[in-house]
């Protein structure tokens, strides 16, 4: 069969492909530019745990080596520290002289402190792991001009220093905010253009609060032109910081000498009036743009990440979304490349990833005049300041409605009800919590190292089996029986046990989608209805193993495979 065609090679196409190629899927990217990237300080990402996992697994490099995550956080308003956070530690609202009654401290645990890492390291981490794909192919210099789709697949042209026709089973534009891939397939674009505008740059200095991100509104200075209402320092490895500052509604330009004016009164602002010395390492203009296309998949077509979506105000982080929209993709691609089309799962895509991102863009422009117009604040947010600062906060952190990833609860792969179904603390749909295992080899690991590999993950709560080897246990109790109902599934399927899961009782049974969501927890082993919650989540009946067993061609999946991707190119 042929590989599956991406086009783009940002982040997320590089994370698509090396997700494809760990369930045995060829692609081949075409890469418009010369197959590396300019090191730019001052673009950078901020990355929640599940994001940062999921780079992790895929690249075999520790993604938080490669960036820093934040010790704390703070906000101020004028002269004022709003709240204070620090991960690992406890949360506060108002100075510590004076705690604003009736708010008791949150703790706030350290896996939830947000990664920010500059994106040339991360894409650089991606290309590496790349190099080392057999099932992978960049083709470089190669920018996309047509797609043309058949009943059995599609073919791209290139041009260029290269250009040639392409062949592939399926195609993925991840071409950015000016896709060519939503262009060429007659997809709407509609939303909002500069929603707003930051002026950035990446220096390296030293700030009174090493580690941690900081919110500033209001700054007590204004000497440089127009004020700068909101201030964002956000910390890198080496002593780098990236500030951002909100420009006011116009079109301004952002002069050199604007920049090296507000760094140097946002530098002795922070510091006691002296601008404390500093390297100044990049600089840019941030544009933000919120969008929605109208369709996400076109026949054998997709899009993902910035073709699809454009979202950053008020500090949501469109990379994040974009990586999880290859996740929830690949596993679906792979199944239908493996096992032939199956409409309802690749359906559920756009059903799944545009209802999670149109939340979140729906949030932020409802929360853009509250947070931007002044007094209206104070008619939905009692008191403004900290109803102001909680929203900005939950953005900028990854929470709330402005910041935490979507659920899929109401997802068309959702199972109807079951009876045996029960309540665990991370509710359908949801990301599960990244718990220690026990595999089937015995060995211990973490329950996120086991997704990604296109299984379903099956999941026995037992208290006490961490403290006993494996054959112990094994063969007793209603491991047998559950070992039968897992290896009777629809879908290959991995059988894990835990000793606890949050809100789970003993001899509950987890199934877990391969990006990481839950489908359902299930009272004691009932094989009828883990089947149906199997059956559902891939989207409905699909052939029998045995016999895509008894139709395959010996060694086809791995080798023909390989050499799919190597022949992907050719004339038409």
């Amino acid at each position: 069969m042929d590989p599956v065609i991406i086009v783009g090679a940002g982040p997320v196409g590089l994370t698509l492909a090396l997700a494809l190629a760990r369930q045995e899927v060829p692609s081949v990217v075409l890469d418009e530019g010369p197959g590396k990237d300019d090191q730019r300080p001052a673009r950078t990402v901020v990355l929640r745990e599940d994001t940062a996992a999921l780079l992790e697994r895929l690249t075999g490099v520790p993604i938080a080596d490669a960036g820093l995550h934040w010790a704390g956080w703070r906000s101020m308003r004028r002269k004022q520290v709003m709240r204070q956070i620090s991960f690992g530690g406890e949360e506060s609202d108002g100075p510590a002289d004076a705690p604003p009654s009736g708010l008791a401290p949150e703790p706030v645990a350290a896996s939830d402190a947000p990664l920010h890492v500059a994106q040339h390291v991360l894409t650089g981490a991606l290309r590496t792991a790349i190099a080392r794909e057999r099932l992978v192919k960049v083709a470089v210099n190669s920018r996309l001009d047509s797609v043309e789709q058949e009943p059995s697949g599609v073919t791209a042209h290139t041009r260029g220093p290269a250009g040639t026709w392409w062949r592939g089973s399926y195609l993925v534009g991840c071409d950015g905010p000016r896709s060519t891939v939503r262009k060429l397939q007659d997809i709407r674009f509609p939303g909002r253009t500069a929603v707003e505008r930051h002026a950035v740059a990446a220096l390296r200095t030293e700030l009174p609060w090493p580690g941690e991100a900081l919110l500033h509104r209001m700054p007590p200075w204004r000497t440089s032109g127009p004020s700068a209402g909101e201030i964002t320092a956000r910390p890198l490895p080496d002593g780098v910081w990236r500030l951002d500052w909100l420009m006011p509604p116009g079109k301004d330009l952002v002069t050199p000498e604007l920049l090296v004016n507000r760094v140097r009164e946002t530098l002795a602002g922070w510091s006691g009036g002296s601008t404390p010395p500093y390297d100044l390492l990049d600089t840019g203009v941030h544009i933000v743009h919120h969008r929605l296309a109208r369709r996400w998949r076109a026949g054998r077509v997709f899009l993902a990440g910035d073709a699809a979506h454009l979202l950053g105000t008020l500090g949501t982080q469109g990379l994040d979304e974009g990586l999880r929209d290859a996740d929830n993709l690949a596993w679906k691609l792979a199944l239908a490349w493996h096992h032939g089309p199956h409409e309802a799962l690749l359906d559920s895509y756009q059903t799944e990833r545009r209802a999670a991102v149109s939340a979140r863009l729906r949030a932020a422009d409802q929360a853009l005049p509250l947070l931007r117009g002044g007094g209206g604040l104070r008619s939905y947010v009692p008191g403004s300041a900290r109803g102001h600062d909680g929203l900005l906060t939950d953005g900028h952190l990854g929470r709330g409605v402005l910041g935490e990833p979507g659920t899929y609860a109401h997802s068309p792969l959702a199972p109807q009800h079951i009876e045996a179904e029960v309540s665990v603390d991370t509710p359908p749909g949801s990301q599960v919590t990244d718990v220690r295992v026990t595999a089937e080899d015995g060995s211990f690991v973490r329950l996120r190292e086991r997704l990604g590999h296109g299984a379903l993950l099956v999941v026995l709560i037992a208290p006490g089996t961490g403290v006993w080897e494996r054959k112990h246990w094994v063969s007793a109790g209603i491991m047998p029986r559950l070992a039968a109902a897992v290896a009777a599934l629809p879908h290959p399927a991995e059988l894990l046990v835990t000793e606890s899961y949050p809100g789970a009782a003993a001899h509950t049974v987890l199934l877990i989608r391969p990006d990481g969501h839950l489908v359902t927890a299930l009272r004691g082993v009932r094989p009828a209805d883990l089947y149906a919650a199997a059956e559902a989540t891939l989207g409905g009946p699909v052939r029998d193993r045995a016999n895509d067993k008894a139709e395959e061609t010996g060694e086809a999946d791995t080798s023909d495979a390989t050499a799919n991707t190597e022949a992907a190119a050719g004339t038409r």
